[in-house]
């Protein structure tokens, strides 16, 4: 039986910024580098579909819990950044 550690993993500001991003590429089919932070998330192109699923996947990699609404009312990247640096940090 193999032992893990419990203790949250700690993400820097910088790839948090970077993992979102290329997860939006990803939903997207962009490359990383046309998706805008600073642009809301649906002026870049994601829906409520992939808004939802974003969270999922910010729960799973990040282990932040997040409701599917905060996409709409942190609408950026940057924002999104912030506030998820802000959450692991409490």
């Amino acid at each position: 039986m193999t032992e893990t550690d419990p203790t949250p993993v700690r993400h820097t500001p910088e790839e948090i910024r970077a993992w979102l991003i290329e997860r939006v590429a990803y939903y997207l089919k962009q490359p990383a580098e046309e998706i805008s932070p600073d642009a809301s998330l649906a002026e870049n192109g994601i829906d409520s579909v992939y808004a939802f699923a974003l969270c999922g996947d910010i729960e799973d990699a990040l282990a932040l819990p997040v409701e599917p609404t905060l996409l709409w009312d942190i609408d950026t990247i940057t924002a999104l950044t912030v506030h998820l640096v802000a959450l692991a940090a409490e």
